[in-house]
């Protein structure tokens, strides 16, 4: 039986639902599903395009190590990407100072693309892959126009929350 998470730009008051993919990234599915609700600030990316995320504290013990990744998600996919602290803590990133990516433990970023022509590429490190465990079935579209929303008027106030649906 399928399982469904809802995730939310709780300010604009828009949402989606996505279905895990248990098949092809059984351990990152369990370990998002254990860790479940998750919300913190959004972020729309700067490199990677059409991605909207957000940094939570690490929660997957064991990582689920590379399972089912992309360098090029597409609209729909939800992505989960381990980072350890000297990868994302970079001042020039432009996070604040309480933010996840500061944290000694590292982070974990939670991600959903809503366009295409998406590279997980870094000008510092390189190739980014990330676990593609859920794909958008529901709300896209609203999904979508809420992230441009946030590219263009910025997303100071704005949480990316990720719920059992």
């Amino acid at each position: 039986m399928a399982r469904y998470i809802t995730i939310a730009l709780d300010k604009r008051g828009v949402s989606c639902r996505a279905r895990l993919l248990d098949a092809e990234a059984p351990r990152t599915c369990e370990a998002v599903w254990d860790a479940l609700p998750q919300s913190g600030s959004a972020y729309h990316a700067k490199y990677a395009r059409n991605e909207v995320y957000t940094l939570v504290p690490p929660f997957a013990n064991p990582k689920p190590g590379r399972e089912n990744p992309t360098v090029t998600p597409i609209p729909g996919d939800v992505v989960y990407f381990g980072f350890e602290a000297w990868e994302i803590g970079n001042p020039a990133y432009g996070y604040e100072d309480d933010s996840e990516a500061h944290s000694d433990q590292g982070a974990t970023d939670l991600a959903i693309f809503y366009g295409r022509n998406n590279l997980l590429i870094n000008g510092d490190a390189g190739w980014v892959p990330g676990n593609v465990f859920a794909t958008i079935e529901e709300g896209l579209a609203e999904m979508a126009a809420a992230a441009q929303d946030l590219w263009l008027r910025g997303v100071e106030g704005e949480t990316l929350s990720f719920s059992r649906a």
